[in-house]
């Protein structure tokens, strides 16, 4: 008699069978349309404990099961200040997933949280540069996030709206800090919509929100909450409703930008005006 499949089978599963389409399928296409992984990295996979991070690295490993050449991965849990509650959660669910984590430990919330000066923005730094920093220490030459496609829309709507800038999120850069590493997206493709529907299937429980400035985000019953991001996911909601397609216009307008047709724009961190080469 067969025995039954474990949790962490399951769930491997239902990505290659039920989410197929959903989750395998663009995330294959996007490592591939990108050139995001090489034969010979080593990619550190960053695990916040949310449901996108633990999906990256369920993905990530099947990738290397399957792949034509050989890459290595570490999976990184950077703590950077949890709770005991919310630190056994991360670490309950990669054993539960089958997914050998490296934790290492950080100061970042009481860092930030000692300052009412743009926190979210100071700790987002701070993690960022403890996990290039780690990695590189782990000889890993990648880290990848768990960034999807509704991150790039968002991202590209708030940088109009409330930077004054046509700005998106790029699916892989080298780090300007960090000689020799590299920042990859592989959910750059995946819907976030479709990485909850997966989560509910598979009857998973994740970190929603560890940290004091969002936390009314994750209690929201609707799943909103009050941040700029949020409100900006509530205004692509609403769209939704007349144009089903709006995040694919959004989401193709920033591979199909027309550069003639603007009369300013950054390169290199220089601004140039269409009238430097208007009468060339």
């Amino acid at each position: 008699m067969r025995e039954p499949l474990k949790k962490y089978q399951l769930v491997e599963r239902s990505i290659q069978k039920t989410y197929h389409k959903q989750l395998w399928t663009p995330f294959v296409r996007t490592v591939k349309r990108y050139q995001l992984i090489r034969e010979g990295d080593r990619i550190a996979v960053c695990i916040s404990g949310g449901k996108d991070s633990m999906l990256l690295a369920k993905l990530m490993q099947l990738l290397q099961r399957h792949s034509d050449f050989p890459f290595e991965l570490v999976f990184l849990v950077m703590d950077p200040g949890y709770n005991e509650q919310n630190r056994q959660k991360i670490e309950s669910n990669a054993a539960l997933l089958n997914i050998p984590v490296t934790v290492f430990e950080t100061d970042i919330f009481d860092v930030a949280n000692s300052t009412d000066q743009s926190p979210c923005y100071l700790c987002a730094r701070m993690r960022r540069g403890h996990l290039y920093a780690k990695a590189k220490e782990l000889g890993c030459n990648k880290i990848a996030l768990g960034h999807h496609l509704n991150d790039v829309i968002e991202t590209t709507v708030m940088a109009m709206f409330y930077g004054s800038q046509l700005q998106a999120m790029l699916p892989k850069l080298h780090s300007t800090n960090f000689e020799g590493m590299e920042l990859i997206r592989p959910l750059y493709g995946i819907r976030e919509k479709d990485i909850l529907a997966w989560k509910t299937y598979n009857e998973l429980e994740f970190l929603q929100c560890a940290c004091r400035f969002t936390e009314n985000c994750a209690n929201a019953e609707d799943g909103i909450g009050e941040s700029k991001r949020q409100e900006i996911k509530k205004l692509i909601l609403d769209l939704k409703k007349d144009n089903p397609e709006i995040e694919a216009s959004i989401f193709n307008s920033i591979h199909s930008v027309n550069i003639e047709t603007f009369p300013g724009y950054k390169k290199g961190g220089i601004k140039h005006s269409y009238l430097e080469e208007y009468d060339v």
